[in-house]
């Protein structure tokens, strides 16, 4: 009888990942992000472990969306206080803070709970195509939209 192969810390090897998201699409480069960091391209993959790797993404400012979702998809935060509603529309978020675009839509694709908050550490986002994790020795990772 065959058993269900369940991954150990000292078999888990991290790598880095970098990614250029200009004139990328927001949902598909996401869901690429959000499969690399969980780990999900790995043989080792195992559901309730963090074997997923870090990614860098540069370029945030230049992304791409489809349609009309520019002007009409919206962002919603609540305080938790009578008229706490915040909205902002996406082509303001993305003038303001283009990588939080990135960081909320890939965040939104891991799971909910305490592996999601770790998964979501190992992303890095910027919005322009200069970054500090030099020293991680980040793989190139090309995307195709």
């Amino acid at each position: 009888m065959k058993r269900t192969y369940t991954a150990k810390p000292e078999d888990i090897k991290r790598k880095w990942y970098i990614v250029d998201a200009k004139g990328q699409i927001l949902g598909r480069l996401a869901a690429k992000i959000a499969a690399i960091l969980r780990g999900k391209h790995k043989p080792i993959f195992t559901p309730h472990l963090d074997t997923g790797d870090g990614v860098i993404v540069i370029n945030a400012r230049q992304i791409k969306v489809t349609g009309r979702k520019l002007k009409q998809k919206v962002y919603r935060r609540y305080s938790g206080y009578p008229g706490g509603l915040r909205e902002i529309k996406l082509e303001a978020l993305l003038a303001k803070k283009p990588a939080t675009v990135i960081h909320l839509a890939v965040q939104r694709m891991l799971p909910i709970g305490p592996l999601g908050r770790d998964l979501i550490k190992k992303l890095r986002v910027y919005a322009d195509d200069k970054h500090e994790l030099t020293g991680v020795k980040p793989i190139v990772l090309e995307v195709k939209s």
